[in-house]
């Protein structure tokens, strides 16, 4: 099995490292290219689920930190 590292870039998106497939609802797969992927965490983003650089913009915060999971 292929690493997959998924990391919380500061007050950014999330970057998808290693051999991934991303699937949108109907179960289409996104192309992808041999480098990482950035998908949104500010909600902001014009061509989600990928970053395009709006959290910038908006002044997107947030924590990096791994905090405890939800029941």
């Amino acid at each position: 099995m292929a690493d997959v590292k998924i990391r919380a870039m500061r007050n950014g998106p999330y970057e998808v490292s290693g051999a991934v497939d991303l699937l949108d609802v109907a179960g289409a797969v996104y192309p992808a290219d041999a480098g990482p992927i950035y998908l949104c965490r500010c909600g902001q983003s014009k061509t989600k689920p990928f970053c395009d650089g709006t959290h910038k913009k908006v002044g997107f915060q947030a924590a990096e930190t791994v905090g405890t999971k939800p029941s």
